[in-house]
């Protein structure tokens, strides 16, 4: 990167990642925000595009985005665009010629990349496109190992693979500043992971969320349904303080069955402080322990900065929290068993969601953000599912799609106001209230709308002679898609596949 770090505030062109599009432009927002500045894009903005102009910006504040961001590939001081090299030339002999000498002394080195995007062009046709740009007065040495300013040529073909056109839509040309941290996403992957479970976080989305919790050095963030911690470990490389508790004592200790198929027991290492210890966030680690999210166990006072959480939606992980609804006999005064293990009930998904929104408006700092996936039904979600807090602001809602029938979505809230009255018990008289009751039955809408494609594809196989161990491996098929979404280990896929073999 150059060191003009300084300069006055210019136009900048973000390369973005086309997945987890609808993700991009809260985390984007969410990045600029710790810098205190707004996102304000250029003329024709459109969000799906690749290419995002941003102005009033300065490179102190791009650098500052790029080196959180897992949405953005790569950004650019921006000198010049068109729909068409004509337009492009005119664009870069009316940029300031100021602004590019710094950069193209003759004491310096440079390289010049050409990136298309939904066209591949010829090593031949990429030497053209940088010979035909000898009107910028570039007076330094070229060097494509490893030279000090780097100058990129984007094309954009549009986005659909199946009708490419001839020419480019649009043309951008600038300065090279920074990289994305998309490398995040490969070097913290479940996949290598010491310590997952059969719900182990992306390594990508959990990033994401812990942006769009605007997490920073030195918060402390706490996960009130920690499974393995994967959460923990996003937010704990940004520099932040981490802590979850979760109702699974097993899981919150390393012990019972392994998620990895070459495993049947987990070892005496496997937990999620080895997991910040694998990538040396060790010191970041506050605690985690084993607690029902349905009655908290933290002081009334606002404790945490965020509250970045992945509830159980009763698929894969159930549901549960402590209490039954059958009669105890309460024991005599002074008569303890030697071991207790609490009894365990049904946690319906809007109690869940209550609670954690409260929780969430007594716990949170000022201005702190909760993060959560909320799971819907397709067919039947509206905007009015989403639960509601009077202390909360909804700030995004992001969809991230499972299957034909279900997805889940990233809700982002902040904490707008202390709680008052009767602020927490709010919930129960809103009319938001009655949509999200729906959520209860989740699980069963789940299998309900997988056993009618599994029926349909019956049919559909018996009238063509299709054999039953086909059928099976069409069901089996169908869990593996919807459990990938969400990084699930082969063994843990099998056990899914099984299970759901034996719905009624």
């Amino acid at each position: 990167m150059a060191a003009f770090g300084k300069r006055a505030c210019l136009q900048y062109l973000i390369q973005l990642a086309q997945d987890n599009m609808d993700f991009r432009l809260p985390e984007i927002k969410a990045l600029l925000a710790l810098r205190g500045k707004q996102f304000n894009p250029g003329a024709n903005f459109k969000e799906k595009s690749p290419f995002w102009c941003l102005n009033d910006l300065t490179e102190d504040d791009i650098c500052s985005v790029m080196a959180r961001s897992v949405c953005a590939k790569s950004a650019f001081e921006l000198w010049g665009h068109g729909q068409n090299h004509d337009d492009l030339r005119i664009s870069l002999l009316k940029y300031p010629e100021k602004n590019m000498l710094p950069f193209l002394t003759k004491d310096s080195t440079y390289r010049i990349n050409v990136h298309t995007f939904n066209k591949t062009l010829e090593f031949k046709e990429r030497i053209n496109r940088i010979d035909a740009m000898d009107y910028l007065p570039f007076n330094g040495i070229v060097n494509l190992k490893n030279p000090q300013h780097t100058f990129c040529l984007l094309e954009d073909y549009g986005s659909d693979p199946n009708s490419i056109p001839e020419h480019p839509d649009h043309i951008y040309f600038g300065r090279w500043i920074a990289d994305g941290q998309r490398e995040l996403i490969r070097s913290h992957s479940v996949k290598n992971r010491h310590f997952i479970g059969n719900t182990s976080m992306d390594a990508g989305l959990s990033f994401i969320m812990a942006n769009h919790a605007r997490v920073k050095e030195h918060d402390l963030v706490f996960d009130p349904f920690v499974g393995t911690g994967s959460l923990l470990v996003a937010c704990s490389h940004f520099g932040a303080y981490v802590c979850g508790s979760d109702i699974d004592y097993n899981t919150i200790h390393g012990k019972g069955r392994s998620s990895r198929k070459d495993k049947k027991w987990r070892g005496p290492d496997e937990n999620i402080r080895a997991n910040l210890r694998q990538y040396g966030t060790a010191n970041m680690y506050v605690d985690v322990m084993v607690s029902d999210a349905s009655n908290p166990v933290w002081r009334e006072a606002a404790l945490f900065d965020a509250i970045i959480t992945d509830p159980p939606y009763g698929i894969r992980e159930s549901t549960r929290k402590t209490g039954s609804q059958k009669e105890t006999t309460k024991p005599a005064d002074g008569v303890y068993a030697e071991s207790h293990v609490p009894v365990s009930q049904s946690y319906q998904l809007s109690e869940m969601l209550a609670d954690m929104l409260n929780f969430s408006a007594h716990r949170l700092v000022m201005g702190g953000r909760l993060v959560y996936w909320l799971p819907v039904y397709r067919s039947e979600y509206s905007e009015e599912m989403v639960p509601l807090h009077p202390c909360l602001q909804l700030i995004s809602n992001c969809e991230q799609i499972l299957s034909s029938h279900t997805s889940r979505r990233l809700i982002t809230m902040e904490k707008a106001k202390e709680p008052e009255g009767l602020d927490s018990l709010s919930h129960l008289s809103d009319l938001h209230s009655h949509a999200y009751q729906g959520h209860n039955n989740f699980r069963e809408k789940y299998f309900s709308g997988l056993n009618k494609r599994l029926s349909s594809k019956e049919n559909n196989s018996n009238a063509s002679g299709d054999s039953i161990t086909q059928l099976e491996q069409v069901m089996k098929w169908d869990v593996v898609t919807a459990c990938r979404a969400n990084s699930v280990t082969c063994s843990s896929l099998i056990v899914c596949s099984i299970n759901l073999e034996r719905q009624p």
